[in-house]
């Protein structure tokens, strides 16, 4: 016990203004680190690669990013967590600027000190909420964002006024014409949720596609779905075979296959919108 509690007190960490505690930890599966907040892992980093994306999802919005025109990205990240993707962005994309919203101050500051981001890199991070924190970007980057992700939790869940129309019409202003929103939704039997969450962002933006392990995709377990939006047409060609490929089955549904995945459900608003739903803790035992 006196050994447990050593590790544990040795272990970077920081209360964050809710009550609950951040802290990295070494992985238990592969080289790297891992942002945990009160047992529930929110990021992955190996400061050795910043290439590796051990979490699924995040490798997927990695397949999105790559497939992206070449060179530097103009980026908004709402969300830091361990500031996983922006860190791949500058390893893959050197010369890339990119802007960071998040709301913890605490978080911010335990990433910083204990996974420094590259010297040089154009990483600006701005403390506040995610959807307050679009009006006070520049306004000379209205219409100029190549690139939006928003993988934003407060615990396990996403914050229902960050899930309606009016947010996504707010970060849908930022994009280029070309530019691509990703969305990290997680949801669990029946994805009313998620399909929830298409619909909405289809409102907004007319080009979507949906990215997620297949039996995730078809409702059957808990998990992550990447939601990929454009005004202009997303380049899939490639996506099948790539999903396909592993480490576990994937599936990418688009066109007539979003149709049907949308069906019957309702745009979310800011006066009917919800929280994502509350995983359940088993899946995040060890």
């Amino acid at each position: 016990m006196g050994r447990q509690r050593r590790r544990e007190a040795e272990t970077p960490s920081a209360r964050l203004s809710d009550g609950r505690i951040a802290r990295i930890i070494p992985s238990p599966y592969v080289a790297g680190y891992e942002v945990d907040v009160d047992g529930t892992p929110q990021s992955h980093v190996d400061p050795s690669d910043p290439r590796h994306l051990h979490f699924e999802y995040v490798a997927r919005m990695g397949v999105v990013i790559d497939q992206l025109p070449e060179g530097p990205l103009t980026a908004v990240h709402l969300g830091a967590g361990g500031l996983t993707i922006p860190r791949y962005i500058e390893a893959t994309r050197p010369g890339s600027r990119q802007q960071v919203i998040e709301i913890e101050q605490a978080l911010v500051d335990l990433v910083r000190e204990n996974l420094p981001l590259p010297r040089g890199a154009s990483i600006r991070i701005r403390i506040g909420d995610a959807r307050d924190g679009l009006s006070r970007l520049p306004a000379a980057m209205a219409g100029s964002v190549d690139l939006l992700v928003s993988d934003v939790y407060s615990g396990a869940q996403t914050p229902a006024h960050l899930t309606t129309v009016e947010f996504y019409r707010a970060a849908a202003r930022l994009l280029a014409p070309a530019g691509v929103l990703l969305v990290n939704v997680a949801d669990g039997s029946g994805l009313a949720f998620a399909r929830r969450q298409v619909a909405t962002i289809r409102e907004v933006l007319p080009e979507v596609v949906v990215l997620a392990e297949v039996q995730v995709l078809k409702g059957r377990r808990f998990g992550n779905l990447v939601i990929a939006a454009s005004a202009a047409p997303l380049p899939t060609d490639w996506l099948p075979r790539l999903m396909a490929a592993g480490p576990h089955p994937a599936k990418v549904a688009q066109g007539a296959e979003v149709d049907a995945f949308v069906q019957g459900a309702r745009p979310a608003v800011d006066g009917d919108a919800t929280d994502s739903p509350k995983p359940s803790q088993v899946l995040f035992e060890r």
